[in-house]
């Protein structure tokens, strides 16, 4: 009688099993795969052949460096990111919008349905033209507030025409950075140390302080870290400092803000092939050599940080507040 329970059992478990496995696979099975759907379909690249990888050509721009002068221009999405509608109503201000990451994410933010005002240097107005084009092609309102970040005044200024041109503001990403390489701590003026401590420190202050009446709950504040932050190199003594302290206030505002429902994160991009390295921010050596020494051996895009600043500032990332987000290429931390 036992046996023949467990026969019963077995078998009726295994036509359990049956029917479970059919109704799991018949779906697939019966799938229509059109030509148009396979032709959505993409294999994965590999990464460390994906974009250039050095040596690069050599190179030098006055500072801040021109995206369009650059051999070869990095990708910032221009062509390859493809919105989904994750950001779709909102409205933000991104630094040093007409290049690097910034320009990634303000293109990437347009795709997803942002509307977006950036912020250049006056004498980038060429790379900034570019962006605001890209805003508009995504029928998004795209505003150009160039000046100089160094300016309190003028820092006050920038988040009160972004507020009024885009009617609000919600996210809010200051990655506006000066980068200048010097051999030795002796070859760094006084003028130069505080142009960097200005541009890199001063400003997000002085941005997020006017910024904060503006944000409601839901609102986020992106700060753009760096490598350099948690593995700084001989060179970039004053910029690598300010990276560290970027670091540092991203993890305690994110404190302070968290109970008025404002998440605030970072990104800690590095190597990437931006302006930044052509206009004084790495030697020549080390410019013709950029990215080589990382796992992945080659610099990183901006596009390939595109995601990461929209998925900070999305709503489906709601919990994430005091994070740095890393993309190195295996170098550096976190």
């Amino acid at each position: 009688m036992d046996n023949k329970n467990k026969i019963s059992r077995r078998s009726a478990l295994t036509g359990m099993g049956a029917i479970c496995l059919t109704t799991a696979f018949t779906p697939v099975l019966g799938a229509d795969f059109s030509p148009a759907e396979k032709g959505t379909s993409r294999i994965p690249e590999d990464p460390q052949t994906k974009y250039p990888r050095p040596p690069f050509k050599e190179q030098k721009q006055p500072w801040p460096g021109l995206v369009s002068k650059m051999d070869p221009r990095p990708d910032h999405g221009e062509k390859s990111y493809k919105g989904s509608g994750r950001l779709k109503g909102r409205k933000a201000l991104i630094t040093g919008g007409d290049s690097g990451m910034g320009r990634a994410a303000a293109i990437a933010y347009a795709r997803e349905g942002a509307d977006v005002a950036i912020n250049y240097y006056p004498t980038e107005e060429e790379d900034a033209k570019e962006v605001i084009a890209l805003i508009k092609a995504e029928g998004r309102k795209a505003v150009a507030i160039p000046g100089d970040l160094r300016d309190e005044n003028f820092c006050r200024s920038l988040v009160e025409q972004a507020v009024k041109a885009l009617g609000g503001l919600d996210i809010l990403i200051n990655n506006a950075a000066r980068q200048q390489a010097h051999d030795s701590i002796l070859d760094i003026s006084t003028e130069d140390f505080d142009a960097t401590m200005k541009t890199n420190i001063y400003a997000p202050f002085w941005i997020i302080k006017a910024a904060l009446p503006h944000l409601k709950p839901g609102s986020s504040i992106i700060g753009t870290s760096s490598v350099q932050a948690y593995a700084p190199t001989e060179d970039l003594y004053d910029y690598a400092q300010t990276k560290a302290a970027t670091t540092n206030y991203i993890k305690s505002l994110a404190k302070q803000l968290a109970p008025k429902g404002i998440r605030v994160n970072g990104v800690a991009p590095g190597p990437v092939w931006t302006a930044l390295q052509v206009s004084g921010g790495a030697s020549m050596e080390k410019l013709q050599q950029f990215g080589g020494q990382t796992p992945m051996g080659r610099p990183g895009q901006p596009v390939e940080l595109a995601s990461i600043y929209v998925q900070l500032a999305a709503e489906d990332a709601s919990y994430a507040t005091g994070q740095i987000y890393g993309s190195s290429g295996g170098e550096g931390n976190p």
